[in-house]
Parts: C-alpha cells; sequence; structure tokens
C-alpha cells in the first residue's frame, strides 16, 4: 500500500518508519498518526511506503536541483530495497566515478537513490563511502533487515525507539509520543549530564534523549536491525596520524584552497537562492568570501545576515572584545563582490519570551538561549528571502582558521627549537604590540603544565554547579563525564593539542548544535550547511603540519595567507580583537525582568525541582538577579544558573 500528498512549498524532510517484528501488519493508526505529527512541517510532498510488517514515511525534501519531483520513500521493485531519506551527498561525482554511472542519469539521479546504489555496491560499508550531510533508512526486503546511518558529525537527527514488537524511528521526537505503545518518562541520566556540564555541551552520551526509551543514533554510526535485533556500528573515526607532506607553504595554500572551494561548490546547490551568516571574522568571511565567487559563475548573488546588538546597547565587554562586530563586517562586504547584505537587530526580540518556542522545536533543554534571538531571525529571514541554504563557519576554529600561537611555541620551547621560537616571537610580539617578557611565562606555564598547578596566578573557570549533589552521585554523572575526558573540577590549563585530537574522536560536541539546525531547518525550510565541517576540508586540515597553521608570527597562519586577496586585511590580519555575540541578552530582558524574577521564585516554591536541581545555588541566583537587571552580568554565572533553571523547570513541568 502507497499514497501521496503533494503540497506547494519547499521545506526540509523529516523521515519516520515501524518495523513489526512480528510479522504482522503495521497499524494504520500508527503510520497515520507519525506523519500528522509532522504537519506543523511544511512539505514539498508527502509520501508513505507501507507493506505487510512495513511502514516508511517522508515529508520530503526539495532543496537541491535533482530533488524536485523526487519520490520518496523510493521502492526499487527489482532489488526489493526501500529508502527514505534526509540527505545532501557532497561527493557524487566521486561516487558516479566509482560505480560507473552513466553520464546523461548522473545530473537528474537524487541523492536518495544514489544512496541507494551504494548500499547495493558496498552493503554495511556505504556510509564509509558518502560525504554530505544526511540520515536515511533502509529495508531489504529479501534480507528483512532494516538499515540505516548518521553523517560523521551527526548534522541530521535520528531517533528511535525499540520493544520486542517492533522498532520505530523519526528525525524529530514528536511523533513516538503520538504512540500508544511508548510510555513518556524523564530519562534522568540525560538530565543529570545536562546539568552537571557548565558548558554549552548537553550531554556526553549521544545515544540518549530526554525520553526515557527513546534513543539516537550517534554521529557518525550506522544501525542495523534484522531478527529483532540491533547493530549500532562506528564507521568513522579521524585522525591527525597521517601528515601532508609539501614541497612548501604556497603548495599547503593551494591544496587547501581547491579543497574548500570543492566544499562550497558542494553546499551551494540548490535551485533557490543561497544565503550566510556573516561575522567581522575569519571562518564566516572566508565562507562568504569564497561562496559569493563560485556563485557569480552561477549568476547569482549570496544573502549574507550578519547580528549586531541594538543600538542602545552599551559593550561592556574588555578591549579586546566587541559586541558590534559592523566595522570588520562592513569591511568584507566593501571588500566581496556580488553580497546581498543585511543587518538584523531584532530590536523587539527577547530571549525570555522565546523560551517555550525553543522548547518546542528542540523538543529538549537548552543552553544557548543568549544567542536564541538571532540564530531564529537568521533562519527566519533567509526563509523571508526563498534562500533554501544558509552557509556559516561554526566548525572553522578546529579546521580552516586552526593555530593556537603561545600553545604552539610551548611545543617549540618543549622540543628546544630555540631559534624557531625566537624568530617567532620576535615578530609574534611585533605584530601584537605586546613585549616578549609579557608573553614568555605564559609560554612557560604552558610548556610546563604542572608548574600551574603550583601557581595562584591562574585559575581554570569554575561555575557554580547547577545539579543537585545527591542527584549527581547517584547517576554518577562526573564519572560518566570523566570517561570521556570531561572535567567540571580541573585547575589545570588544558592541552589544547590533546583537546583538538580528543574533539574530532568524541561524538557529542556538536551533538545539541545539530540538533539546533536540523529542527530549525524543518521548521523554516532553509538547510544549515557548514563548509568548514565538510568532511574532505576536516580531513585535510588534520593532515598539515602544525607549522603551517602558525608562522611568521601569525597565529592562524594558513588561512590568513589562503585568504590574501578574497577577504581585506583588517579582517585577514587582525590579531587584537574578537567578536563575542549574545552578552546584550540581559539588555533584551530589561522589559521582562520582573517576569523573569516572579516566574523564578514560583519555581523555587516549587521545592520538586530540587530533586534535581542544586536548591542552594538556584536561590543564590535568584537572590543576585532579584537586585535588577545589571547589563554587564550577563556573563554572571549566577544569571546564567537562574535562566538555565528556569528553561529545564519549564521543560519537566510541561512534558511530564
Amino acid at each position: 500500500m502507497k499514497y501521496s500528498l503533494a503540497l506547494q512549498e519547499d521545506t526540509m524532510s523529516a523521515i519516520a518508519g515501524i518495523i513489526n517484528f512480528n510479522k504482522e501488519q503495521i497499524n494504520s493508526d500508527f503510520s497515520r498518526n507519525m506523519m500528522k505529527s509532522l504537519e506543523k512541517f511544511p512539505a514539498n510532498d508527502i509520501r508513505v511506503f507501507q507493506k505487510d510488517n512495513v511502514f516508511l514515511g517522508c515529508h520530503a525534501q526539495w532543496i537541491t536541483p535533482e530533488s524536485i519531483g523526487e519520490p520518496l520513500p523510493f521502492y526499487d521493485s527489482v532489488r526489493q530495497c526501500v529508502i527514505t531519506a534526509d540527505a545532501i551527498i557532497d561527493n557524487r561525482e566521486e561516487i558516479f566515478e566509482k560505480l560507473n554511472i552513466d553520464k546523461d542519469k548522473r545530473k537528474t539521479m537524487p541523492d536518495s537513490q544514489l544512496i541507494l546504489l551504494t548500499y547495493y555496491k558496498w552493503r554495511e560499508e556505504c556510509p564509509k563511502h558518502l560525504v554530505g550531510d544526511f540520515a536515511f533508512m533502509i529495508w531489504d526486503e529479501r534480507e528483512q533487515k532494516l538499515f540505516g546511518a548518521r553523517d560523521f558529525s551527526g548534522t541530521r537527527t535520528l531517533y528511535y525507539y525499540q520493544d520486542f514488537l517492533q522498532f520505530t524511528f523519526c528525525t524529530v521526537i514528536q511523533p513516538f509520543l503520538s504512540l500508544p505503545y511508548f510510555k513518556k518518562e524523564l530519562n534522568e541520566q540525560w538530565l543529570a549530564e545536562f546539568l552537571a556540564i557548565s558548558g554549552v555541551v548537553d550531554v556526553v552520551d549521544t545515544t540518549i534523549t530526554p525520553y526515557k526509551g527513546i534513543n539516537q543514533l550517534p554521529p557518525s554510526h550506522s544501525i542495523t536491525i534484522k531478527d529483532g535485533r540491533k547493530t549500532l556500528t562506528r564507521y568513522c573515526q579521524l585522525h591527525s596520524n597521517n601528515q601532508l607532506q609539501l614541497k612548501s607553504s604556497q603548495e599547503y595554500i593551494e591544496a587547501f584552497q581547491e579543497v574548500f572551494k570543492e566544499a562550497i561548490k558542494s553546499r551551494v546547490r540548490t535551485h533557490r537562492g543561497v544565503g550566510a551568516h556573516l561575522s567581522g571574522g575569519l571562518d564566516s568571511g572566508t565562507v562568504v568570501s569564497f561562496a559569493a565567487k563560485v556563485l557569480q559563475e552561477e549568476k547569482k548573488q549570496l544573502h549574507t545576515y550578519s547580528y549586531i546588538p541594538p543600538k542602545e546597547f552599551v559593550d561592556f565587554t574588555p578591549k579586546s572584545r566587541i559586541a558590534n562586530e559592523s566595522p570588520y563586517i562592513n569591511s568584507t562586504i566593501q571588500h566581496v563582490e556580488g553580497l546581498n547584505h543585511h543587518y538584523l537587530d531584532f530590536p523587539d526580540k527577547n530571549p525570555f519570551l522565546d523560551i517555550d518556542d525553543f522548547l518546542e522545536t528542540l523538543e529538549m533543554p537548552f543552553k544557548f538561549f543568549e544567542n536564541s534571538i538571532w540564530l531564529k531571525g537568521i533562519f527566519e529571514t533567509a526563509q523571508q528571502e526563498n534562500s533554501a541554504i544558509l552557509l556559516n563557519g561554526g566548525r572553522g576554529n578546529l579546521t580552516i582558521s586552526w593555530g593556537p600561537a603561545l600553545e604552539y611555541y610551548a611545543l617549540l620551547l618543549k622540543r628546544f627549537k630555540w631559534v624557531q621560537l625566537h624568530k617567532e616571537l620576535q615578530q609574534y610580539s611585533k605584530n601584537i604590540k605586546v613585549k616578549k617578557s609579557k608573553i614568555f611565562p605564559y609560554i612557560y606555564k604552558l610548556a610546563f603544565p604542572k608548574l600551574n598547578e603550583l601557581s595562584p596566578s591562574i585559575h581554570s573557570y569554575q561555575s557554580h554547579q547547577l545539579i543537585n549533589p545527591t542527584f549527581a552521585d547517584k547517576t554518577h554523572v562526573y564519572e560518566r563525564l570523566k570517561e570521556h575526558g570531561m572535567s567540571e573540577r580541573s585547575t589545570k590549563l588544558p592541552n589544547i593539542f590533546e583537546e583538538k585530537r580528543r574533539h574530532f574522536n568524541e561524538l557529542f560536541h556538536w551533538n545539541a548544535t545539530n540538533t539546533l539546525g536540523t529542527k530549525l531547518s524543518l521548521r523554516y525550510a532553509v538547510w544549515k550547511r557548514d563548509p568548514t565541517n565538510d568532511l574532505r576540508v576536516i580531513k585535510f586540515c588534520l593532515s598539515v603540519p602544525e607549522d603551517q597553521y602558525v608562522k611568521n608570527g601569525y597565529d592562524r597562519a594558513l588561512i590568513r595567507t589562503a585568504t590574501n586577496g578574497y577577504l581585506p586585511d583588517k579582517v585577514r590580519l587582525n590579531q587584537h580583537y574578537r567578536g563575542v555575540q549574545g552578552v546584550d541578552w540581559v539588555h533584551r530582558m530589561i522589559p521582562t525582568w520582573n517576569s523573569f524574577i516572579e516566574e523564578l521564585e514560583a519555581m523555587s516554591n516549587d521545592t520538586g525541582i530540587f530533586e534535581y536541581l542544586n536548591e542552594e545555588a538556584v536561590r543564590n541566583s535568584i537572590s543576585t538577579v532579584k537586585e535588577g537587571p545589571e547589563v554587564k552580568n550577563a556573563v554572571n554565572p549566577d544569571y546564567r544558573i537562574a535562566i538555565r533553571s528556569l528553561i529545564v523547570y519549564r521543560f519537566i513541568k510541561k512534558n511530564f
């Protein structure tokens, strides 16, 4: 049984499915309810495949030219396989060549059918050959096997629920709640990790969600369901062991430009418009400058969106940090041709008023409340301009613009490379206009970190703990965090090279960001795409020797040199100032500050929440915010605890 319903709006895809292990026919109410839960998202085409004990569905995407009219789910009656997919594949030409696909079929073949062909060729090894953003499921009728995968960094979400009778999956969580066989229950392990981590990471266990029983396929993993048994397999691991050896710095620059241009070309493939985040920094500027050149060849403009604080906001940040990056943004706009630029300050937006909206969109608590209004606002603006793609440079700090100068100099010191260190330090001192005598003691401590343990002058940031200590002990959460190299109690300076290695081995770093990206894309029909996160770009950057990243007294040296001509020198060579976003959140909340305090006090009277939250920390934070909306306290840990605790409280009250 198959049916479809076509609508008239462009959208992203959400996939869903149920497999009954007892071979009984799928209850049509179950499949109908799951698809009905997706109706809040716009769609080009809504279809389902339902046969015997199998149901697959798709809220279809028409983002790329090849996706127009794409049938999803797609059933291959010859090989008896059906696929549903939420995917854009970027290395199409490479796969076409490997599979010897006829050239006349390449331009029109949708990505979902290309994935299916890779499955026929490589079976469960097929995700290893795919570059792009994807989550897909294939039902192999002959083998009675369900197989699927999520891309290496988990750019698209994929949730599932399994009991002894069936396996259910979906891009979002809400459809599970429509099923009578799912019992809604809070996952305390997820909540413990969320509360114990003071940074922006949500949880370290990428298999769990806030709902007990609803799991998530981790990034870099495939899943196989056969005879009722589930197998998860990690198919991608990134290492920096294979060093690229080229003859000169110029060759590294040219090699970088080649791989990055290819990543850009892959990510602007759409029959609609292309937009991009643009800050005053190197990462977004590099993405925009390369993308503008590619789009000019297609006679397209690049729509760029820059967030700036409201006019009346007074920047309280240190001299080296700037909340309003417009001087640097202006410099990029004037230098790069082919841009249609928009400054967005969202004067009437307030993160306090957006909490419920974000909880509904994300289906879980969140930590990025400072940036919520502009993250959503840029998606809304891109949608209004009919952009299907929204470029960003989110992963750039660890890929294209890697290159920490002081840490690299510490390596030179440890390796007794005195001549090279002296030369570099001389130039670095000149570039940043700081005396070597002030720089060297810090380099020395980085080189010999045990000295830091004895030094009272360096302290790692220690936030107040939001989690109830008893709840933390009950869930063994700090032990779990430590297993993933995360310690909330360390007083040592971090080894940034070790942190980088861990970053590409651990799976949790981008989970919250990609959950946000997937769910905003579904809501606004705009796919967030990050060329700095392209698998080919990452592998290249990991292979580049460290001495190419710090050179001639410049940190982030490779990208600074590679963007010569692409970016203005004001941006390209800037080593003095860094943008800081979201520090205007307290300023924005001033009109609703009393309502904020009233709700916090009501929460504090609901003592059941302190089973999870640290009562002392929460009550202290409420006392602090009651003193008034001090704008400079946007970085105060008490202010953050107050609003984070309120977000968690609202989520629990609404859903459990």
